[in-house]
């Protein structure tokens, strides 16, 4: 075998190692948070007019009033897009993530800059919504379902696909695509911010340090938790105004089949008009509680993970 064979071998090695590790990563994140999620989504769309989601008066009391009158389905609702959308989205993520920095590095040899580390997230964010669309819509909808609901609700994950093909057409799947594709940036800002918070963390800790060629291995779980949660909340500050408007744009019709929303630009008029520029920060406080500890969670299960399947992995 030629070294270049050898060398592409290895690359295509690596990114199955990034895929693997965010797939664990996406896992664990999602089934020790899920029910500030389901908080989150239902602040979100409720603009204080006529909607079939109840009026909750803190994060809280959100959680207690559906354990208590919808039951642990009801604040685990949505669950299985949820773990399923999360742990495809954060492997397909990690694995374009690492192929772009992979390419845009020329397998290694040429150091990123923090423009490249922004391209690189972005290509991975676009392709990853491309595929998961119509799961996060199903989420959406499960989430939503509320005994306040007309319409027949929606018995599982299969059943909602099936029904929202039949009664709105496929392209019902992708409602919410454009917030979808701008919230790209969030993933961009994040991961930007990630890569070059890491690389200071590696130069500050490496100072003497004589295992500095190492690169990751000076960096510990506190270090990738910090991390984690700071590139998270920058990303956040950016991008949540785009959540707001794809969950309200994936709700369901009502029983006579007609959209709350029509599009994004619908959705951006009526926010402002009704309820000024704090409506798009709707269920921020959730929305915090669930990331900051998610993403220190996934960061530290990812890293650890990739360190675990290639101990001699190269910094950057």
């Amino acid at each position: 075998m030629s070294e270049s064979d050898d060398l592409k071998q290895k690359q295509q090695k690596w990114q199955w190692e990034n895929a693997t590790a965010g797939a664990i990563a996406g896992f664990a994140t999602v089934a020790s948070l899920h029910p500030l999620d389901v908080v989150r989504t239902r602040f979100q769309v409720n603009d204080g007019r006529l909607t079939n989601v109840p009026l909750y008066k803190s994060t809280a009391n959100a959680i207690y009033t559906i354990a208590r009158t919808e039951g642990f389905r009801g604040i685990y609702a949505g669950f299985y897009p949820a773990v399923l959308g999360s742990t495809v989205s954060w492997s397909l993520y990690f694995f374009f993530y690492g192929r772009a920095k992979n390419r845009h590095s020329k397998g290694g040899e040429k150091k990123l800059s923090p423009g490249l580390h922004l391209l690189s997230a972005a290509e991975a964010g676009a392709l990853v919504s491309l595929f998961t669309n119509p799961v996060w819509l199903v989420k959406t909808r499960l989430q939503l379902q509320t005994p306040m609901h007309q319409s027949r609700p929606y018995s599982g994950f299969n059943d909602a696909l099936r029904t929202i093909v039949k009664e709105e057409g496929w392209r019902a799947l992708y409602r919410g695509m454009g917030p979808s594709l701008l919230l790209v940036s969030h993933g961009a800002v994040q991961f930007t911010v990630y890569e070059e918070l890491r690389q200071i963390f590696v130069r500050y800790k490496s100072k003497g340090n004589v295992n500095y060629n190492h690169g990751d291995k000076v960096l510990n779980s506190v270090d990738y938790a910090m991390l984690g949660a700071s590139s998270k909340f920058a990303a956040m500050l950016f991008t949540y105004p785009y959540q707001v408007i794809r969950a309200r744009l994936q709700q369901r019709p009502s029983i006579s089949g007609i959209q709350k929303y029509s599009d994004s630009w619908h959705v951006l008029k009526d926010t402002i008009r009704f309820e000024g520029f704090r409506g798009f920060y709707k269920g921020l406080m959730p929305n915090l509680l669930k990331n900051l500890p998610a993403s220190s969670i996934t960061f530290v299960v990812y890293e650890n993970v990739l360190n675990l399947l290639k101990p001699s992995r190269r910094q950057g």
